[in-house]
This record gives C-alpha cells, structure tokens and sequence, in this order.
C-alpha cells in the first residue's frame, strides 16, 4: 500500500510538533525514522495509524484519505501490550478475532505465525511466563497475523537487550520479506536503521523537519562496507553525535551489512 503525507503538520496548542511534512512510501519499503527524542517521529506514526488527525495537510493509504484506525494498518509499541490474563496464542488469535474471524480458524493461524517467530511449543504460555524477548515475538506475530499492508512500528525492540534485540531484527526483516508491508520505523538506533531500511530519513529538532534522506540499497545485496561507515558517521553527525572513524571500523569488525 502507498502512504503519502502531504505537507503534514501536527502542533497541541503553541507546540509545534511537526511542519511540512511530505513524503511517499511506496508499497513494500522498510523506512526508518531517526531523530531526537520528542521531535515528532512518533506523531508521524499516529497520524498515519488514524490514531491522530494532523493539524494541517492529508495523509493518503492508496489514495484515499485516512479517517482513522483500519486493520490494514497495524501500530506496534516499543512495550507488547500482551493481556496477561490470555495465552500466547490466545493473545495472538485476538488480532482476527477482532475482525470477526472464526475462533477456532483463528487459534489455528495463530499456531502458525507463533511458529514462523520460534515460539513452537510456547503457544499455551501466558505473557509472565516468558522472557521479554518472547513477548515481543508473540506480539510481532500478533501484528502480522492480519496481514496488514502498512506496518507501523515505534521502537518494537527498544527495552530489549543487545543481543534479543539483534534476533529480532533478524526475525522481522525475514517477515517483511515474506509478507511485504509498506513500513515506517521509528528507530534511535542508528545501526537498527542501516541494517533494515531501504530509506532513512534522518528528523531535526522539533518541529520535525527531514534534514536528510538516505537510500540504502535493499538487503540482497552487499552493502560496501566504508559506505555504510561514512553513511553512518554522517547519520550520527546530524544528530550531534561524532563517532570516530576508528571506532566505526571496530564495529564493522566481523559484521554482515
């Protein structure tokens, strides 16, 4: 699906949180949104959710304006959101018993997606039950088990640690492959970023303004190592952060890009 923000903007009051945001995304691109904390990145997601109205401007799905919340577009938090009170795959049969969907067709499609996330075995499982990692796979499969065509994610492995985090990565970019859903994440971590995206677009303070768009080239191919370290020392320096050219290398020891 095709989203399209047409000169967006979004103030509470004399806050102004976003000014003339315009921007396409094509169906089945993966587009990071990297910024400061506060400067509008997770007002984009919301506006394109339904969830927000913008101050000024349209958001477009296909075309036609977005007037609020649709299944074909799905919104996933930095925290799971998991009801403790349900299984695993209770929790994850929810998204389509919601749209109507037959209770015991939607278990089984559960099963199925909680399996394509490695949690075979954990279906009866309540969230505390479960690492935090875990959580947040039943809750990438919940998100994916409606087959939206956009896919909002804020922050989805933010709380995890390091290596959980590098799992996931791993397990969502293999979903948007399979599935190919126009996606918008919000990411502060830039190596996230470059390691997902076809496009990142790098945000000001606020208001958010784009101060720079990198195009990536998609994950197939091999990405040149001292590009990818100049394309994120200058990603980094945009939002004040000045690495080390040395310390870029340390990291690109023994990655795969």
């Amino acid at each position: 699906m095709k989203l399209t923000f047409d000169n967006i903007s979004k103030q509470y009051g004399s806050l102004h949180v976003i000014e003339n945001f315009s921007r396409e995304f094509e169906e089945g691109q993966l587009v990071a949104l990297v910024g400061p904390s506060g400067c509008g990145k997770s007002t984009l997601l919301h506006i394109a959710a339904g969830l927000e109205k913008p101050s000024g401007g349209n958001i477009l799905a296909n075309g036609q304006p977005v007037r609020g919340p649709h299944p074909e577009r799905t919104l996933m938090f930095q925290e799971n959101a998991l009801y403790p009170w349900l299984t695993l795959a209770q929790n994850v049969a929810l998204a389509l018993e919601l749209q109507k969907v037959d209770k015991k067709a939607a278990r089984e499609q559960a099963f199925q997606w909680l399996e394509k996330v490695n949690l075979k075995s954990f279906e009866d499982y309540y969230p505390h039950q479960v690492s935090g990692g875990m959580r947040q796979r039943a809750a990438l499969a919940r998100a994916f088990i409606s087959h939206p065509k956009v896919l909002l994610l804020d922050e989805p492995f933010g709380a995890l640690d390091a290596l959980t985090r590098m799992t996931l990565q791993d397990s969502l970019r293999d979903l948007i492959r399979e599935a190919r859903p126009t996606v918008l994440l919000v990411t502060h971590d830039v190596d996230e970023a470059l390691f997902l995206a076809d496009r990142i677009l790098v945000f000001s303070n606020r208001p958010a303004t784009v101060l720079k768009e990198f195009n990536l080239a998609h994950h197939e191919k091999t990405h040149d190592l001292s590009e990818f370290a100049a394309m994120r020392r200058q990603i980094l320096g945009l939002l004040g952060i000045h690495a080390e050219q040395d310390d870029v290398a340390k990291l690109l020891e023994g990655a795969e890009v």
